[in-house]
């Protein structure tokens, strides 16, 4: 008995069938898409799941295939620590792990701290809404000698930029030289400044 849809494209069964029973086929499901700026030289490649299909993973393995090395590249992962974010962090130079100041966030937090720390992976922490829960995640981050890169406050206009698909740094300038503060941060994290 098959089940098409959780197949992940290893072949290991066709290979270890001995009746030779089982044959690959070619089945579509998703897409990448690409989209690039003329004006500031980014692309943007974004892989879509077809609705129902389980294996995001190897739609992430096909986008990761238009990563130009020479280029610095963002990959955004679902959360948590499934097999999804497992394909998306393997072989990153670091990864940026985004939480909340919560007892759900704390706990998922850690949960990617172990994750990354296994996949040896270099890695910080930015709070989101860092103003809404408890100081655990900062505790925690300290006592685990774990660098935290930023800390995104509950603003309500941030919200609303972020509602309407406007990055708030467009909107609130003040927050631009952060995001690079970041990026210096993460050039020491991985040895390239």
């Amino acid at each position: 008995m098959f089940f098409p849809k959780l197949c992940h494209g290893c072949g290991a069964c066709y290979l270890v069938c001995p009746q030779g029973a089982i044959y690959e086929e070619i089945r579509k499901i998703g897409i990448i898409e690409r989209s690039a700026s003329q004006t500031c030289g980014t692309e943007l490649y974004q892989g879509l799941l077809n609705i129902g299909e389980p294996m995001a993973s190897l739609i992430i393995r096909a986008l990761k295939e238009h990563i130009d090395d020479t280029r610095t590249v963002i990959i955004d992962s679902p959360p948590g620590t499934a097999c999804p974010v497992i394909s998306a962090i393997n072989g990153v130079d670091c990864c940026v792990l985004v939480t909340e100041p919560t007892p759900f966030g704390l706990h998922d937090l850690s949960l990617a701290i172990e994750l990354v720390k296994e996949m040896k992976i270099s890695h910080g922490v930015i709070i989101n809404r860092h103003d809404i829960g408890n100081d655990n995640v900062e505790r925690y981050c300290l006592e685990n000698n774990i660098p935290v890169l930023m800390k995104i406050p509950y603003e309500i206009k941030i919200a609303e930029l972020y509602s309407e698909g406007i990055p708030f740094v467009l909107q609130m300038p003040h927050w631009k030289e952060r995001f690079v503060d970041i990026f210096r941060q993460l050039q020491v994290l991985t040895g390239r400044c």
